[in-house]
C-alpha cells in the first residue's frame, strides 16, 4: 500500500517537488483554464516583474550610500531597452567628470547599476554594500569612489574601469525579474578591465536576494573573490585556469 514516503504516491511526490520550489507546479486547472487564484497570483507577480523594471533607483539611497551617481549614453528607460549598447559606454563629459571627481588607479572600483531591476538594488544594497566594504578594508585593499550608474548594462564596468585605470572593477547590478522574484542582483567582477573585454573573462556571482544567497552572505563572499582576483591577477577563465595550474 502507497504512503506519503512511497515515490508511488504521486501526489506526495508532487507536493514535496512543488514545496521545494518557487515555480508554480501543481497548481491544477478549472476546465481549460487556470483557476482565479492562479491567475490571480501570476497577474500579480508579473506586474511585479514590469515595475522593477520601469522603476528607478531612488535619489535618497544613492546619496545615503555615498555612491556618486552618473548616467550612461541612454536618455530614457525605452531607450534603454531598445539599445543596450547605449547602456555600455559613458560620454567624454561624463569620463572626464570621473578622473576629476573619483579617485584614480584604486585597486577595486565598485560599481553599482540599476540595470534591469531597480526593485533588486533598493532590497538588496543596504545591506550587501557595507559588508562588502568592510571586507575589502579588512583585507588591505585600495577601494575607488563609490559609483552609481543609471541605465547601466553590465559592460559598463569597462568604460568605468578603463577610465579610471582601476585594477580589478565590480558592477552590482539588478538581474532581469522573472515571476519567482523581481529582487534578485548580480555581482560581476573583471581584473584589468578595458573595453571590449568579454564575458568569458568576467566572474559572476548570480541570485543575490533573500531567497537566494542573502546580500549579507554574498558581501562577504564577493570581497573574498575579488581579494583572490587581485593576488593572482585574473578573472573568469583565467581566474579558472590560474586555479588548475595553482593545484598542480
Amino acid at each position: 500500500m502507497a504512503t506519503n514516503n512511497s515515490p508511488d504516491d504521486h501526489d506526495a511526490v508532487l507536493q514535496r517537488i512543488a514545496d521545494r520550489n518557487p515555480s508554480r507546479l501543481g497548481v491544477g486547472r478549472a476546465g481549460s483554464r487556470p483557476k482565479t487564484r492562479t491567475l490571480l497570483e501570476f497577474r500579480s507577480d508579473h506586474g511585479v516583474a514590469r515595475d522593477a523594471v520601469q522603476s528607478h533607483v531612488s535619489d535618497e539611497l544613492v546619496e545615503s550610500m555615498g555612491l556618486f551617481p552618473i548616467q550612461t549614453l541612454v536618455e530614457d528607460k525605452d531607450d534603454y531597452l531598445a539599445r543596450p549598447d547605449k547602456g555600455r559606454e559613458i560620454s567624454d563629459e561624463t569620463a572626464a567628470l570621473l578622473r576629476t571627481e573619483c579617485k584614480q588607479a584604486p585597486q577595486v572600483q565598485v560599481i553599482v547599476a540599476d540595470g534591469l531591476s531597480s526593485t533588486a538594488i533598493e532590497r538588496n544594497i543596504p545591506d550587501l554594500l557595507p559588508i562588502l566594504t568592510d571586507g575589502l578594508d579588512q583585507r588591505g585593499l585600495d577601494v575607488g569612489t563609490p559609483i552609481f550608474v543609471r541605465y547601466g548594462r553590465v559592460d559598463v564596468m569597462d568604460a568605468i574601469g578603463e577610465e579610471l585605470d582601476a585594477e580589478c572593477c565590480l558592477i552590482l547590478i539588478g538581474e532581469r525579474p522573472g515571476l519567482a522574484t523581481a529582487e534578485s542582483l548580480s555581482a560581476y567582477m573583471v581584473y584589468g578591465p578595458k573595453r571590449g573585454t568579454p564575458t568569458a573573462k568576467k566572474t559572476v556571482i548570480s541570485n543575490i536576494h533573500a531567497g537566494g544567497l542573502p546580500p549579507v552572505e554574498a558581501g562577504a563572499e564577493i570581497a573574498d573573490l575579488i581579494a583572490e582576483m587581485c593576488a593572482k591577477q585574473a578573472s573568469g577563465l583565467d581566474l579558472t585556469a590560474d586555479d588548475r595550474e595553482f593545484a598542480k
